[in-house]
């Protein structure tokens, strides 16, 4: 534990922002590894959905303030790329 006043406040800040950050975080983890299964599985029309739902979820994430909106460009145009990739096959 610090011994100083503001770094006191500040842990306790930090544990509530961590609190309310991580379930965001996960649900955009779980939205981008079920597009990525369905990718690798073959299924497009399966990915296709999944795709939108997982850049409505990376959206929503950038709006809160719990990732930069740049790394939400950088996510939702990763998974496009793989989405394209196997519409190229």
């Amino acid at each position: 534990m610090p011994n100083i006043k503001s770094s006191e406040r500040s842990v306790k800040t930090d544990a509530l922002r961590r609190s309310r950050n991580f379930p965001v975080k996960s649900v955009l983890k779980t939205a981008a590894k079920k597009f990525v299964e369905s990718v690798e599985a073959g299924k497009a029309d399966e990915a296709k959905n999944l795709l939108v739902e997982a850049t409505s979820t990376i959206d929503k994430a950038a709006a809160k303030g719990v990732i930069h909106k740049n790394a939400a460009a950088r996510k939702k145009s990763r998974l496009a790329r793989r989405l394209n990739a196997l519409a190229a096959k």
